[in-house]
């Protein structure tokens, strides 16, 4: 399968006007935003997990990395809540389910497969003092990507032109950009060369964003 498959492309998915569809574990269900492969892909994907639902033990062979938008996340290492960034690198396994139920941001396949550093923050007790309107966290980074996390308040700007191409999900509230809304739950992908100018909308906005690694987008290693 592929799912806006092409990186040089400039790509807009609301995904809270998505319909669910259902993955192969009952009471899991998911939005596509960019998928290459099968059930084992290179993928990015809003999940969703209804109350007592979980699914099988499993490795990560290509990494997991993935935010918790509501609700509580759990597996064996502990519980996740509303907020939380994790990075499961490539070797690591659980056990995910949620007791409550839980949304997820997760991307799949997106590692260097020499990264061993697993961890979780807390997304918001990572930002730093606000400058012009816009408080950032940077959550990780390396040879090939960046990790970030703002709060933006009403009409600030965040610019960015990062080599590498830049990846933003709207978590709350609204952003303008290249004259386009992009409110709760849009994702945007810019290409390398196109750089993000985004303006928060009247209720400000929170945003997660990734540069820098479109070069190393691949299918995933079967």
């Amino acid at each position: 399968m592929e799912l806006n498959a092409d990186f040089s492309q400039r790509v807009v998915v609301h995904s809270d006007q998505l319909d669910w569809n259902a993955s192969p574990m009952p009471g899991v269900d998911r939005r596509m935003l960019d998928r290459i492969g099968g059930e084992v892909a290179r993928a990015t994907t809003i999940v969703r997990y209804a109350p007592d639902s979980k699914f099988s033990a499993h490795t990560h062979t290509g990494g997991e990395e993935f935010i918790v938008l509501d609700g509580v996340f759990q597996d064996e290492h502990g519980d996740f809540p509303e907020g939380t960034y994790v990075r499961n690198p490539p070797t690591t396994s659980h056990t995910p389910g949620s007791e409550p139920g839980c949304t997820i941001f997760v991307k799949l396949w997106q590692f260097d497969m020499e990264d061993r550093d697993q961890f979780r923050k807390t997304m918001a007790d990572e930002l730093a003092a606000p400058v012009n309107g816009v408080a950032t966290a940077v959550l990780h980074r390396d040879a090939q990507e960046i990790v970030t996390y703002s709060h933006l308040e009403s009409g600030a700007t965040l610019a960015k032109d990062d080599d590498g191409g830049i990846e933003m999900l709207v978590i709350s509230g609204s952003v303008v950009e290249s004259g386009e809304t992009l409110a709760k739950g849009a994702w945007l992908r810019l290409p390398e060369g196109h750089p993000l100018n985004a303006v928060a909308g009247e209720d400000g906005a929170k945003v997660w964003i990734k540069t820098g690694h479109l070069p190393y987008a691949k299918p995933p290693a079967v």
